[in-house]
């Protein structure tokens, strides 16, 4: 019997993670999927087709001020603001294998407070 290779580092767990969740979730010309990322010190949303295969848009903190999980809250809005301009009210929220709280929630939150809909 072949030897499965077993993740070690913390990345490569998240990895796995994201591949094993994304074999559930895609997304759609009307309904994309919000990918989120998440670095020590930034994070980034964006809207991806997996129909087409082409990210529609990206949106980053790297502009922003404030604390990381208010920067993650107001990316969550901008990212909202910029979809209901594309005329996109509904998407699939992909974690990317994170945690649900801290940042990826604030992104979360305000993509909702920004009217979207998971």
């Amino acid at each position: 019997m072949p030897k499965i290779a077993i993740p070690k580092t913390r990345s490569e767990k998240r990895t796995r993670r994201h591949l094993r969740v994304r074999k559930a979730l895609g997304g759609t010309a009307e309904r994309p999927r919000l990918v989120v990322f998440r670095s020590l010190k930034h994070i980034t949303a964006q809207l991806v087709d997996d129909v087409q295969g082409r990210t529609l848009f990206t949106v980053t903190d790297t502009k922003l001020d404030g604390k990381k999980t208010e920067k993650s809250s107001q990316v969550g809005k901008l990212v909202a603001e910029r979809a209901k301009a594309a005329g996109i009210t509904r998407v699939v929220f992909d974690r990317a294998g994170y945690q649900y709280h801290g940042r990826v929630k604030a992104v979360a939150d305000g993509a909702r407070e920004g009217g979207l809909e998971f």
